[in-house]
């Protein structure tokens, strides 16, 4: 049984490295630090996740995302042992599911893991509501009863009205949110997404975002979600983790990934992103011994999570272009003309988080 403090996910030290000389080639790389391409050309072996650890907690959105080949569903293929890993550990809810017998695996997924895939994989001869109950109907849950779930979980994702209609009479993304319901509807504690919404268009596609993040959030449910899109990442999780050739490279929340990436590669990818609701203020402050145009008790006040959009009305409505930020009752800093710009340039102003954390 979990604690509080125990997470619903752990993966310590996973690899997945696949080819027959895998374990040598793990050996080469933890001792010589050979890259992918050269364990391709030395074992003949491909390189799918290289040492990865991390946690998932309750009610959390974990976004994995990376470019094509860079692991992410490999990686989600391990949390519910469709793959098997050649190294490490994956735990869920406290419990090692590398060496799950058959039935405790089945039962795993059938009701602690919810996995939706870009191809959702509706049988085309069901009905909507078929479709959505078939999970229970494996689970061998009676037929009025899986029924009721499976309208419920239709009507969460705003299809109450076509659990008749079939497969072929539907959307792409109306075909997501089936699959999405089809999940649910097991009442799964974690839900896995791979890329579920990466083939539709940009304004259904953004739609469905924000409707699996307030689904999952109002039901309570922790997920894992892939994607190659960091605006998608940025708009669903709350945490994300950056992979390159099957290392994770970067995890944290967006505005800690934005602000301070941790190599070329991960300012590469987040060189276009806007910061106008991204960034906060604790992120664009300075200290209050370093501001001198006003007194610091004439400045309006806001909170540390007031984002840059809020701050640039803030401040261009003071007369000392500057508002003071504070965390309760306490002084965290100050916000000016200058710690705004340099925010939006994607440069932390000088301090700012040591100011932030009182330092």
């Amino acid at each position: 049984m979990t604690s509080p403090q125990t997470p619903l996910i752990e993966c310590r030290n996973v690899w997945k490295v696949f080819g027959a000389r895998s374990a040598e080639a793990i050996a080469a790389i933890r001792q010589n630090g050979l890259g992918k391409r050269e364990v391709l050309n030395d074992y003949n072996c491909v390189v799918g996740v290289h040492d990865a650890s991390f946690t998932v907690g309750k009610g959390e959105i974990f976004c994995i995302m990376g470019l094509s080949g860079s692991g992410k569903s490999t990686l989600i293929r391990l949390l519910n042992r469709l793959i098997d890993p050649s190294l490490g550990e994956v735990l869920v809810k406290g419990r090692a599911i590398n060496g799950l017998a058959k039935q405790d695996l089945r039962d795993l997924r059938a009701h602690t893991i919810g996995m939706v895939f870009q191809n959702v994989a509706l049988i085309p001869t069901r009905t909507v509501l078929e479709n959505a109950a078939f999970g229970l109907e494996v689970q061998g849950v009676a037929p009025a009863e899986r029924r009721r779930i499976a309208t419920d979980a239709l009507t969460r994702v705003g299809l109450a009205d076509w659990v008749q209609r079939y497969p072929r009479e539907l959307s792409g993304g109306m075909q997501q949110r089936v699959g999405l319901a089809r999940a649910i509807a097991a009442d799964p504690e974690i839900i896995l997404m791979d890329e579920p919404f990466s083939a539709l268009d940009p304004l259904i596609r953004r739609q469905l975002q924000d409707e699996f993040r307030q689904l999952t959030k109002s039901l309570g449910k922790s997920a894992v979600f892939i994607t190659h899109d960091l605006d998608e990442a940025i708009r669903i999780g709350d945490r994300i983790a950056i992979m390159k050739d099957g290392a994770m490279v970067q995890t944290g929340t967006a505005e800690d990934i934005v602000m301070n990436p941790a190599d070329q590669y991960v300012a590469d990818f987040v060189a276009g992103i806007s910061r106008i609701h991204l960034v906060k203020a604790a992120s664009v402050v300075m200290p209050v011994a370093d501001f001198h145009a006003a007194p610091v008790a004439d400045l309006a006040r806001t909170g540390l999570d007031a984002d840059i959009d809020a701050l640039i009305h803030l401040v261009l409505a003071s007369p000392h272009q500057a508002v003071a930020v504070a965390e309760g009752d306490t002084l965290r800093g100050v916000v000016t003309a200058r710690t705004l710009l340099e925010g939006l340039k994607g440069d932390a102003a000088p301090a700012a988080h040591a100011a932030a954390s009182g330092a």
